[in-house]
């Protein structure tokens, strides 16, 4: 199978790797708009050549968009554009699905396409941080299966068992609801820590010097990728913002009773949190 990846970084380059590595992929042909990452990724082995994606997509027989959220939005129509009178399938790796969901609904080849999310990453970007093995024993949710075609659904579908991901079927607003609770929430913390710590503390040194392992793995979110990010709080801003009130009612109740020194609220409120364990144990 011929596979074209468009976004070369952190998910589109630990793809190539594991894609290739484990027979799915017979030929990869990269997609970036960023000619050094289109270099190193085809420097590294990551592909076998990288083209323009016209090319690509009249080339291949499958089409992954492993972008930022806002370009995929660009590229989904145009991709589906071409694949019209074929077997070719199309997915994508963004982390918000309602909106890419609406935008090609009526598309005449909304069939082709099937809307996916793999929950996997680091906090690194670009293709020097692609890894393989990144995907294995992690979920990879696939929304709206009802209106993909069954040819395209087997090829997403095989892909994500070659990964060793277990597949989970939702539809785009639930997907967008957990993924702002589960996912997106996380990221706003760790960048808000940081905030607050770069505010607070000037020098660096220090910083480093107190910094335990508590802290640095609360704020390793926070060297995630701007352009990567952004969009997704933008394309799902109203679960976001629902999240977000939540969470700042839950920092107000620890303000609070930590200002009236209420230790048996506190306490209520940690024994409360420690639930969390038996949920991800």
């Amino acid at each position: 199978m011929i596979v074209c990846i468009a976004g070369l970084g952190l998910i589109g380059g630990s793809l190539a790797i594991d894609l290739r590595k484990r027979g799915f992929a017979s030929s990869i042909i990269g997609v970036d708009n960023d000619p050094q990452h289109a270099a190193i990724a085809q420097l590294g082995g990551l592909v076998d050549e990288t083209d323009t994606l016209e090319n690509a997509v009249k080339r291949a027989d499958f089409i992954i968009l492993a972008t930022p959220v806002d370009a995929i939005g660009k590229l989904l129509p145009q991709v589906l554009d071409q694949v019209g009178g074929t077997q070719k399938v199309v997915t994508d790796m963004g982390s918000t699905k309602a909106g890419m969901g609406r935008l090609v609904k009526k598309h005449a080849n909304r069939r082709h396409y099937v809307a996916s999310h793999p929950m996997a990453g680091t906090e690194f970007s670009g293709p020097l941080a692609a890894v393989s093995k990144l995907f294995d024993y992690k979920c990879a949710l696939i929304c709206d299966k009802e209106q993909s075609a069954s040819f395209a659904l087997k090829i997403v579908r095989k892909m994500y068992k070659v990964l060793n991901m277990k597949i989970i079927y939702m539809n785009s607003d639930e997907h967008d609801m957990s993924a702002a609770y589960v996912s997106h929430i996380s990221h706003i913390s760790s960048f808000a820590l940081s905030l607050c710590v770069l505010e607070k503390e000037k020098d660096k040194k220090r910083i480093l010097s107190l910094a335990g392992g508590g802290f640095a793995s609360t704020v390793r979110l926070a060297k995630s990728s701007a352009e990567m990010w952004a969009p997704v709080f933008e394309q799902n801003s109203e679960y976001v913002i629902e999240v977000l009130n939540t969470y700042i009612d839950k920092l107000q109740l620890f303000k609070e009773h930590i200002e009236k020194n209420q230790r048996t609220e506190v306490n209520s409120l940690i024994r409360e949190a420690n639930k969390i364990q038996k949920i991800l144990s």
